[in-house]
């Protein structure tokens, strides 16, 4: 073939060596715009999984750069006047001139042509000048191939929040520094690592009213960088620091990161494709270092691709459809680095030692289990630190044996619960004329034996019209409250777990069968009259149309749930959860998707939030002072136009300033034209902002079903406790079976699992 490559970076160099070293016969050509051996930055990062990558690739390229590589374990986080460091995260830096220079001469020993000082204005000149077979856009951030044939790549571009300078200093630096500075105007802080003998990279970024407020935006360069030198000083230690963007005038220097997503990699001008790649195709950000990474391992995808298919069309449907997942994992792992850098100040009230766990552990990436492989003896410490600290607020006496983070008390008024896991409400319509009976004492009862610190009885409805199905319990005659009794009993006598109720009504999503038959599908016969906040179908022509609720029937059901939160502590429940999300009644109310009111119970969403909160502050009332309430919400509705987590944070401050204790933070089943997105954790961030930013509770819930998960919630302050259902529902011992299989002897057994408790920790060591 005779392959171009647009763009002399590190994707386009690689791909090129690659190839013509797969074929020497390849006819390969190199244009760069920029000088011979000449470029801009300071230095790239890579991991050890990275270096393994490339020695497999090509040997002689990646003895070339270990050679040149400065290695480092540690990572320091400085943070309010204290240090913190954790080790064994084993990354390495190179000057990135070096990294092209190394690329370069690999290129020309192999034959590659390379073209400099060439500025493409028209690709499609240069490739037919070149007679090219196969054209690789390796052109960067602001690619102009990408922009040009945008209808077929389909790129998503988005500006970030923070504003950054890339700078250097000759002040060396033993492990990866991140340090943070408050100012008046808000947090700065440097991303910092040595790359070669004698220089760092200082990454100073900030978030961009706190740029534009601190005056940057009128500074010259030389005054910008004055600046950034007063400020982090401690690191600097009497350094400099330098630019190397000397083109660039006055605050040009401050750029914003654009994230970029492309729908499409390839795109066809007749015979000849036209592939991204590298930062024309993607982007990831540099907090976690893996823009370089991402386009040498592009170039050993597309290269393999071709060694491993006949045609140019087959090898480039392989290239993009692996490339591109494995793209988007790192770059959602980006995402949530560079999300957690545009808000450090959400976490700024955190202790020194959390705030740099949670930096640590904020792409999801590295969970708690993996620091311990990492470091084993910071992890200890951490968790010693996070258990003293949790008893202190429990007014407990600290701990003997280390304690895992989920395993710690927590105390939620006058409730102390005896480690951070509950039992979600799960829906099991099993009642008979809204009676729990023995199945509820089975499930409930074997969930409470099972180590978890709190059970919730699924959604209880408050009168019968407020039911889901006709199989949901209730709490609206005293037959009800009777057998919710000797449910609570049973848990009271017979476990040390505490008991929830979720009481909640159903709105226009009630009426309907049970799930296995015919989920939200209307009753076939003697169906009841549905209210919701504003008419509405749930499932367009084929629920019932609930109708809009009166003045009267708020007061009904205001007084239906006063009356039922009554009979739930006459029944001797420990804790009250107000049910606000998925759709149904107090939910419907609070979504701009199904609230079309009018009134005063319609439009902000201070008004749509009127009739939820009037309902909680009601229960509140008639609910024992010492003991606590939650409000389960639905943070995200996943559609255009709806709930968005910016409006649960709002949400969560409006329920605290009411009474709530804590938010229960799920999301979605508000419309059946959600989208939502899916994966471990998926809700936890929803957690995280309502806790950190709202300064309220919050409680986790979603693909939660691991103890490393658990623990690195709790451990970083991204939740307070984490509902884990399904896993509950396969394993009603779930929590005491994670606390075997991490090795958590110190976990209280019930004294009727004591028998078995050394055999199941045998057979999870056996891997039984």
């Amino acid at each position: 073939m005779n392959i171009l490559c647009i763009g002399g970076g590190p994707a386009g160099l690689y791909f090129a060596l690659l190839m013509k070293k797969q074929n020497p016969a390849h006819q390969i050509t190199v244009v760069e715009r920029n000088r011979p051996y000449d470029t801009f930055g300071w230095g790239v990062v890579f991991s050890d999984q990275t270096l393994g990558n490339l020695a497999e690739a090509d040997a002689p390229t990646a003895q070339a750069i270990e050679s040149s590589f400065n290695h480092w374990d540690d990572i320091d986080v400085f943070f309010k006047g204290e240090k913190v460091t954790s080790g064994g995260h084993g990354f390495c830096g190179i000057g990135r001139k070096h990294l092209l220079n190394i690329l370069q001469h690999r290129c020309e020993a192999l034959g590659v042509s390379l073209v400099f000082e060439t500025d493409v204005t028209d690709d499609r000149e240069l490739a037919a000048r070149y007679g090219a077979d196969l054209v690789i856009a390796s052109d960067g951030l602001n690619s102009r191939i990408r922009t040009r044939y945008a209808d077929s790549y389909q790129p998503q571009i988005e500006p970030r929040h923070c504003r950054f300078v890339w700078l250097g200093t000759h002040k060396k630096f033993d492990a990866f520094t991140f340090a943070f500075k408050q100012t008046e105007h808000g947090w700065f802080q440097a991303h910092i690592y040595q790359y070669d003998a004698g220089t760092s990279t200082f990454i100073i970024e900030t978030p961009e009213s706190v740029w534009r407020d601190s005056g940057l935006e009128d500074m010259s360069q030389e005054q910008s960088i004055a600046f950034c030198e007063r400020l982090f000083a401690e690191q600097l230690d009497g350094h400099k620091l330098m630019s190397n963007a000397s083109h660039l005038r006055g605050s040009a220097m401050w750029i914003k990161f654009p994230r970029i997503v492309c729908d499409k990699w390839v795109h066809w001008n007749g015979a000849v494709p036209v592939v991204l790649m590298g930062d024309a195709a993607h982007s990831a950000h540099y907090s976690i270092g893996s823009g370089t990474k991402l386009a040498l391992e592009d170039a050993i995808e597309l290269a393999r691709c071709f060694g491993a298919h006949d045609t140019a069309a087959a090898a480039l449907a392989g290239y993009e459809a692996v490339r591109s997942v494995e793209v988007l994992k790192l770059q959602n792992a980006a995402r949530n680095s560079m999300e957690w850098f545009e808000n450090v100040e959400r976490y700024t009230a955190m202790e020194a030692p959390q705030f740099a766990y949670s930096m640590l552990t904020r792409s999801q990436r590295l969970s708690h289990e993996n620091l311990r492989l990492r470091d084993s003896s910071y992890v200890g410490g951490y968790e010693r630190w996070f258990a003293q600290r949790g008893a202190t607020l429990a007014g407990l006496p600290a701990p003997a044996a280390v304690t895992p983070p989920m395993f710690t008390p927590f105390k939620v008024r006058g409730l102390t619960l005896k480690n951070r896991i509950l039992v979600s409400p799960m829906a099991q319509y099993s009642a008979v004329d809204g009676v729990a009976g023995d199945y509820h004492l089975a499930h409930l009862g074997a969930r409470a034996l099972g180590g978890a610190a709190l059970v919730f009885a699924e959604m209880t409805c408050v009168s019968a019209d407020a039911r889901i199905t006709p199989y949901c319990p209730g709490m609206y005659t005293p037959e009800h409250t009777q057998a919710w009794k000797r449910i609570v009993d049973f848990v009271h006598q017979h476990t040390d777990a505490a008991i929830a109720l979720q009481l909640g009504h159903a709105g226009a999503k009630g009426s309907t069968r049970a799930m296995w038959d015919g989920i939200d599908k209307p009753l076939d016969k003697d169906n009841w009259p549905l209210v919701s906040a504003s008419p509405q179908q749930y499932l367009q022509g084929i629920s019932q149309t609930a109708r809009e609720m009166t003045a009267a029937d708020m007061d009904r059901v205001q007084a239906d749930f006063v009356r039922a939160t009554l009979a739930a502590n006459d029944a001797g429940f420990d804790w009250l959860e107000l049910h606000c999300a998925h759709g149904y009644l107090l939910s419907s109310f609070i979504s701009p998707l199904t609230n079309q009111r009018t009134d005063d119970y319609g439009g902000s969403l201070e008004n749509r939030c009127r009739f939820p909160l009037r309902v909680f502050t009601a229960i509140r009332a008639a609910w024992p002072s010492h003991k606590p309430m939650s409000v389960r919400i639905s943070a995200h509705d996943w559609v255009d136009g709806g709930i968005t987590p910016d409006d649960a944070v709002h949400i969560a401050r409006l329920f605290k300033a009411v009474g709530a204790d804590m938010i229960d933070c799920s999301s979605g089943q508000v419309s059946k034209l959600e989208k939502p997105v899916y994966g471990r954790m998926f809700q936890t961030p929803f957690a995280d902002r309502i806790r950190n930013e709202a300064g309220i509770g919050a409680i986790a819930v979603g693909s939660i079903y691991e103890a490393d998960h658990a623990n690195s919630i709790i451990a970083a302050g991204r939740a307070d406790l984490c509902a884990v259902g399904r896993p509950h529902l396969a394993n009603p011992a779930w929590t005491l079976t994670e606390a075997a299989r991490i090795g958590y002897t110190a976990m209280p057994w019930p004294k009727q699992y004591l028998p078995g408790k050394q055999q199941m920790e045998r057979n999870l060591v056996r891997g039984m």
